[in-house]
């Protein structure tokens, strides 16, 4: 089975139109406001419709800055030094171009929800809680938009596995991983229109010899490899029939993790919550979940190009995940274990307590 999902549900021209991406995240936002008002309400919490939507626009904006922060310190640090003449000017704003780290997000995530809690008044661990239990279903919407996209790929899989894929977006990393597999698309440009109207193959093998040397063989290089893709993804047959061959079979990552990382760790926060618990607590085990699922998940994923395997041939997010699972142990068993506090409200049938001090 090949990949051909479009990441558009509806094109105007060009790059313009309206994303799947975009859609998720409204659905997203959306979710994370009735949620939080459904708890508020039996929680007795104080928190006001107008603090929610503020809740939700502080954390969304501080995910978004913590993610693409992160993504550039603990992926691709080069994005720092990264300048050029046109917009976005600087690689670290570019997230045009793809990018963001769930580690990085939650860290954002945190700070986000710190100022809020300096704003409002509310417990910062209450606050915590409450961002734990919906930020696991935004992964869930956010991987679903990644395996949309084709983005963020699995591992190479065997053939008979039943939820193997090929993924047209694999091409893309040729030209700076191996090269050498760019002269076998020879036949499959000139099943695409628009490449086939602009080159001949003599053309595109001269291209590919450039490639190292030359700005603008790689710039066309990248133009035929994503024209390549959108042909697949608008439906053309030929295009994809030719490029099959040429693609591994891998795991759907993306998939494996929305169900693991959100909806799973979702649907266990939730019951959690159904008594009153001590603030931070549903926090805790956030971080714990996501880190014991992460840490497993990631063996079916393809590692960073840019990086490899790391040390004990761990990947990055193996390494991150490692780190935050220490700090979740920590936070659940020494800071928030040993606190007497007062727990916050269940959603089932807890006491209608009210926490307004910052904890």
């Amino acid at each position: 089975m090949v990949h051909d999902l479009s990441p558009y549900i509806w094109r105007i021209t060009g790059d313009l139109g309206i994303h799947w991406f975009g859609v998720t995240y409204l659905v997203a936002f959306v979710c994370f406001i009735l949620i939080i008002s459904w708890m508020s309400r039996r929680q007795r919490m104080g928190l006001t419709p107008e603090m929610i939507f503020d809740l939700v626009i502080f954390g969304s904006i501080g995910a978004l800055i913590g993610g693409r922060l992160g993504y550039c310190l603990f992926y691709s640090p080069d994005l720092f030094l990264k300048f050029r003449g046109d917009f976005p000017f600087w690689g670290v704003l570019a997230v045009n171009e793809g990018g963001m780290s769930t580690h990085g997000g939650i860290v954002g995530l945190g700070v986000a929800l710190v100022f809020f809690s300096i704003r409002s008044g509310l417990s910062q661990l209450y606050l915590f809680d409450v961002a734990a239990l919906v930020g696991s279903l935004g992964i869930f919407f956010g991987r679903v938009a990644s395996f949309i996209n084709g983005e963020l790929v699995g591992r190479v899989a065997d053939a008979s596995y039943p939820l193997a894929m090929k993924f047209p977006q694999d091409i893309l990393f040729w030209p700076q991983y191996d090269r050498q597999k760019l002269s076998s698309l020879e036949n499959v440009i000139t099943q695409v229109p628009q490449i086939n109207s602009a080159m001949s193959k003599d053309e595109w093998l001269r291209l590919i010899a450039e490639t190292p040397s030359t700005e603008s063989a790689r710039t066309k290089i990248d133009w035929v490899l994503t024209q390549i893709i959108e042909s697949i993804q608008s439906g053309n047959e030929a295009v994809k029939n030719a490029v099959a061959p040429l693609l591994p079979f891998r795991h759907p990552w993306t998939l494996y993790a929305a169900v693991g990382e959100g909806l799973f760790i979702f649907l266990c926060l939730f019951a959690i919550w159904y008594k009153p618990r001590r603030p931070g607590i549903v926090a805790a085990w956030f971080v714990v979940l996501y880190s014991v699922i992460r840490i497993v998940d990631e063996q079916f994923r393809q590692p960073d190009p840019q990086l490899g395997l790391r040390w004990f041939d761990l990947t990055q997010g193996q390494w991150l995940s490692g780190i935050m699972l220490l700090v979740g142990i920590w936070w659940m068993v020494i800071f928030i274990g040993r606190r007497e506090t007062i727990p916050s409200p269940g959603w089932g049938l807890g006491p209608n307590v009210r926490i307004h001090r910052r904890i």
